[in-house]
C-alpha cells in the first residue's frame, strides 16, 4: 500500500555462552546427590547459587537455606554455598559437630589460597569487590589483617598501605571485567609497584559472558538478562549492555517480569542469562518473545566453554563407599 512503511523485522539476538558456569553446575548437582545420598533435609548456608528460582526448587526437594551456621541443628550435614566461606565458618562448623560438605566454586578456593599465600608473605591486599557480597566477605576472612577492600575506582583515593612495595591486588570472580581493569589502573597509578595475582581472578565464564553481551549490545535496541536482583555477575551483563550500546538492559527472573512497554520501537532484542541461571527460564522468555512476534533467533558466539568441576570431594568419598558396598553386596550374593 503506498504510502505506508514495512514495519521492520523483528528478531533475537541470543548470547553463548550463557547460563550455568561450571561453579553452578557442580554446586546445584551437589545438592541434588546430597539428598539422594543423605536423604533430607540438607542445610545449606546461604544461597547454594544466587538465583531464586534453583533456590526454591531445592527447597521442594529437601535443601533447607540458612543465614548462619547456628541455625543448623548439631549433627546435621550443611553445604557451604558456591561463594566460599571464611575459615572460621569451619570452626563453627566442627564446634555444632556438623557433617560438611563444601560447594565453593574451585576458581573462589583459587582466589582464598592467594589471599593466604601473599598475606604469609606479608603484603598488603587489596581486595576488588563489592562489600557485603558472600564472596568477598570469605575471601577477606582468610586473611583479615591483610586484606583492604576496594569497591571500585571511586575508592582508590582512600586506599592506604604500610609498605607500597609489598602490595598484591586481587578480585572477586563475577565483577565486571572493564570495571576491575579501571580499578587496577587507578591502583597502579597510586601504587607503581602493585603486583598482579598469577593469573586473572575474573573467572572465565563471567568474562565470556560479558563478551557476549558486548558483541550484542552493539546490535540490540533491548536486551533482556535472565538473573536473580542479587546475582553480581548477572547485574553487571546489564551494566556491559548498557555500554556495549543497547538503548535499554533490564534485569528479570522470569519472562512475565517483562513489561510490554519495553518492547515499543524495538527490532532487535538481546537475550542472555547470568551464570547460575538454569536454561529453562531462558527458553521461557523466548517464548514469551515470540508470541510477540519476535520468533527469529540468531545466535551471537563469543567462546566455546568446555570446562568441568569435579563434586565436591565429600561427596565423592561418600558416593565411591557406596558403590564399593553394592559390587561386595553383588560380589558375595553370587
Amino acid at each position: 500500500m503506498v504510502g505506508m512503511t514495512a514495519s521492520p523485522s523483528r528478531k533475537v539476538l541470543l548470547a553463548a555462552p550463557r547460563g550455568y558456569c561450571a561453579g553452578v553446575d557442580r554446586a546445584v548437582i551437589a545438592v541434588e546427590k546430597a539428598l539422594e545420598q543423605y536423604g533430607a533435609p540438607i542445610y545449606v548456608r546461604h544461597e547454594i547459587v544466587h538465583n531464586k528460582y534453583v533456590v526454591q526448587t531445592l527447597e521442594r526437594k529437601g535443601a533447607i537455606f540458612v543465614e548462619q551456621t547456628a541455625e543448623v541443628p548439631e549433627g546435621s550435614i550443611v553445604m557451604f554455598s558456591a561463594h566460599g566461606v571464611a575459615p572460621v565458618v569451619h570452626e563453627e562448623a566442627a564446634a555444632g559437630k556438623l557433617a560438611t560438605i563444601d560447594a565453593t566454586c574451585p576458581l573462589v578456593t583459587k582466589v582464598h589460597k592467594e589471599a593466604v599465600r601473599f598475606a604469609n608473605e606479608d603484603y598488603d591486599i587489596l581486595l576488588i569487590g563489592h562489600e557485603g557480597h558472600e564472596e568477598v566477605i570469605g575471601t577477606s576472612g582468610e586473611a583479615p589483617d591483610h586484606i583492604t577492600l576496594v569497591d571500585g575506582p571511586g575508592d582508590v583515593a582512600k586506599v592506604e598501605v604500610r609498605d607500597p612495595s609489598k602490595v598484591v591486588w586481587l578480585s572477586q570472580t563475577t565483577l565486571s571485567v572493564d570495571e576491575t581493569m579501571e580499578t587496577v589502573d587507578a591502583l597502579k597509578e597510586k601504587f607503581p609497584q602493585l603486583i598482579s595475582p598469577p593469573s586473572d581472578d575474573i573467572c572465565y565464564a563471567t568474562q565470556n559472558r560479558q563478551l557476549a553481551v558486548k558483541q550484542m549490545g552493539a546490535e540490540a535496541d533491548l536486551v533482556i538478562v535472565v538473573g536473580s536482583r542479587n546475582s553480581s555477575n548477572s547485574k553487571r551483563l546489564v551494566e556491559v549492555a548498557k555500554l556495549a550500546g543497547a538503548r535499554e538492559a533490564y534485569l528479570v527472573d522470569f519472562a512475565e517480569e517483562i513489561d510490554e512497554s519495553w518492547l515499543e520501537g524495538v527490532a532487535t532484542v538481546g537475550v542472555t542469562s547470568g551464570a547460575s541461571v538454569p536454561e529453562v527460564l531462558v527458553e521461557g522468555v523466548l517464548e514469551w518473545l515470540a508470541a510477540r512476534g519476535f520468533e527469529d533467533v540468531e545466535i551471537v558466539k563469543a567462546a566455546e566453554e568446555s570446562i568441568t568441576f569435579s563434586l565436591p570431594k565429600e561427596l565423592r568419598r561418600d558416593l565411591r563407599a557406596e558403590a564399593a558396598a553394592l559390587i561386595a553386596e553383588r560380589t558375595e550374593g553370587k
